[in-house]
């Protein structure tokens, strides 16, 4: 029931978006899900939040208007990540999960015309994840760090969680996540094996705040310097680039662009 749930609310922000004028082309979760630490109970209840990747019309690229890239955030809080293709793959290059990560999971929307393009993209995630292996250390490490700053900031929609627990448990969650993954991204595993941490459980009970402030601020501090540490020990001399993933993106980009804009012209 949970997969045709989750699958459910896919297939509605994708009518959604359709609804409201977007192209969509491809349309994957982001979250918890994918690292198989959403939780559903009365105390907590984790977000369907997704990511869109989608096309500009032959107007748009001809008057050279500025591609889209917004975030939509529904009535029930939770958000999507618009894109246009070109932002869109220009940020796969930049290795961070946050993005990659909506190339291996189980739950998306595909526009049927563009098909068989993006099974060409998701049969070749492997290697986008491992464009810049460099680049990728430098997001694990730099993610961890983000959520550690945000651990006890007073940010608006945090400011709940800081005056309950004295910081955000779902910050420092994120963190221990990080370092489970560098761990293992540095060990040669799939990213799609990175995407999963061992210590499920006791990560879901983090998010939960069973940790007292101290606690909770003492293992934050000492993960990340793991982290950061992990990070500098793996870095290469200098960064390693993949030449064909770009040729492949530029490729499918393309395709995908010169698909829609015949369409378009034929009517």
């Amino acid at each position: 029931m949970r997969n045709k749930e989750i699958q459910k609310e896919i297939d509605n922000k994708y009518k959604y978006l359709r609804e409201n004028g977007y192209n969509v082309i491809f349309l994957g979760l982001q979250g918890s899900q994918n690292y198989e630490l959403d939780v559903y109970d009365k105390d907590y209840k984790s977000d369907i939040d997704t990511k869109a990747i989608v096309l500009p019309s032959f107007k748009d690229i001809v008057l050279n208007k500025k591609p889209i890239s917004t975030t939509l955030v529904l009535d029930n809080n939770e958000h999507i990540d618009v894109k246009d293709i070109r932002i869109m793959f220009e940020t796969f290059k930049k290795q961070n999960i946050n993005f990659i990560e909506i190339l291996f999971t189980q739950y998306n929307k595909i526009n049927s015309e563009y098909a068989d393009l993006m099974k060409l993209l998701l049969d070749n995630r492997e290697l986008i994840a491992h464009f810049n292996y460099n680049q990728g250390l430098r997001c694990i490490a730099g993610m961890s760090m983000e959520k550690l700053k945000a651990l006890q900031h007073p940010y608006p929609n945090l400011i709940d969680k800081i005056e309950k627990y004295g910081y955000d448990p779902k910050q420092l969650h994120h963190i221990l996540r990080m370092n489970d993954f560098i761990k293992k991204f540095t060990s040669g595993k799939t990213y799609k094996e990175c995407l999963i941490p061992d210590n499920k459980d006791y990560l879901i009970d983090i998010k939960k705040g069973i940790l007292s402030c101290e606690e909770a601020v003492e293992l934050a501090n000492k993960t990340n310097a793991e982290t950061k540490q992990i990070m500098q020990d793996n870095l290469l001399e200098q960064d390693e680039i993949n030449q064909e993933v770009i040729y492949m993106l530029e490729d499918i980009q393309y395709q995908v662009l010169k698909r829609a804009i015949i369409k378009e012209i034929r009517g």
